[in-house]
């Protein structure tokens, strides 16, 4: 019996993110769950006047739709405690992120997700 384990997906406005909502399937056939798939936007950025990002948005949902899953975008200033809100709303426990090319550990993403939520398994994809 797979354990019950809703998996969140953070995506950016890339198509290349899809390669995120496909491992977040993968790990589906490991645990049974729901998969969520968030993109939060900064208050300031106008994702829907830029052709491109608004066009890998919209990509991206209709990836999300074909797997069973919705696109949440929201605005928020502070992108990670937006997710981790979320994370605990939806009892999320695992979460699909993009692998990060920074260095410095202190303004590493993956390390602030871990920093505040426990239980939760994040996956670099």
């Amino acid at each position: 019996m797979k354990l019950l384990r809703n998996i969140l997906v953070c995506v950016t406005q890339q198509k290349t993110c899809e390669r995120l909502i496909h491992e977040a399937v993968r790990l589906k056939s490991e645990i049974d769950g729901e998969i969520y798939v968030i993109h939060v936007a900064k208050n300031d950025w106008k994702i829907l006047d830029n052709n491109q990002e608004g066009e890998a948005i919209e990509y991206l949902f209709g990836v999300s739709k074909s797997i069973g899953a919705s696109l949440t975008v929201l605005k928020s200033d502070e992108i990670v405690d937006t997710i981790v809100n979320f994370i605990v709303e939806n009892n999320i426990k695992c979460v699909v992120i993009g692998k990060t090319q920074e260095i410095h550990t202190e303004n590493n993403f993956k390390t602030e997700m871990e920093n505040k939520v426990n239980g939760v398994k994040i996956y670099e994809a």
